[in-house]
């Protein structure tokens, strides 16, 4: 970015257009020229249009819950997938966050459950295991026994980190446990993976041991 658009960035003609520029820039991918465009984007609706804007955000932030089954976000206390009736309740899927479950419900592969870490460990980002909501997959696992249990963490360090530490921790239970089939490419998030791809990558999953091996 040349330095005479920084300088016209950084003098903007109205402190209430700069103070809306900085929020909208304050996001995940979102720069400073993208943010202005947005804004001003805003200014040409109708202030019922910028209402109905503000406050779908605002009625998100007050009214979402997380699972109490699966921390997946949900309208209610119990999510449509875990309060769903004909799901496979002996498969249990391990995903990283709720961008994961969609991808893999967008599949229309998979009709078991959902676990939901809340992240990976990753010690470079401060993130380890106690930050994440692997007691309660323990748990979990305890009390209701699947037969199997899917671990669909992204093919990154920190995926396979994640991977190899719940293993290690589910070991002594009487589940088997899998991986997705290496479709998925390796460093790929698995949010970002082609629908077709993951969906043949969670059919043709494999052992977690035949991972190791590799």
């Amino acid at each position: 970015m040349d330095k005479a658009y920084l300088c016209r960035m950084q003098s903007l003609p109205s402190r209430l257009l700069e103070d809306a520029v900085n929020e909208m820039a304050s996001l995940p991918g979102i720069g400073r020229k993208t943010a202005l465009r947005l804004v001003l984007n805003l200014l040409r609706r109708t202030p019922d249009e910028v209402s109905q804007f503000a406050n779908s955000f605002l009625l998100l932030r007050q009214g979402i819950h997380y699972c109490s089954e699966c921390f997946n976000i949900s309208d209610t206390t119990i999510c449509s997938i875990c309060a769903d009736k004909t799901r496979d309740r002996g498969l249990l899927c391990v995903v990283e966050d709720v961008r994961d479950v969609l991808a893999i419900e967008n599949t229309r592969q998979y009709r078991g459950l959902y676990h939901v870490l809340g992240g990976i460990i990753s010690p470079m980002d401060g993130i380890g295991p106690a930050d994440l909501e692997i007691e309660s997959l323990i748990s979990k696992v305890a009390q209701q026994q699947p037969t199997e249990l899917i671990m669909a963490l992204s093919a990154t360090m920190e995926g396979d980190t994640t991977n190899f530490y719940l293993y290690r921790k589910l070991k002594d239970y009487p589940v088997k446990v899998s991986t997705l089939a290496r479709g998925v490419a390796i460093g790929d998030e698995l949010a970002y993976a082609d629908e077709l791809t993951l969906g043949r990558s969670i059919l043709n999953r494999t052992p977690f041991e035949n991972s190791m091996q590799r």
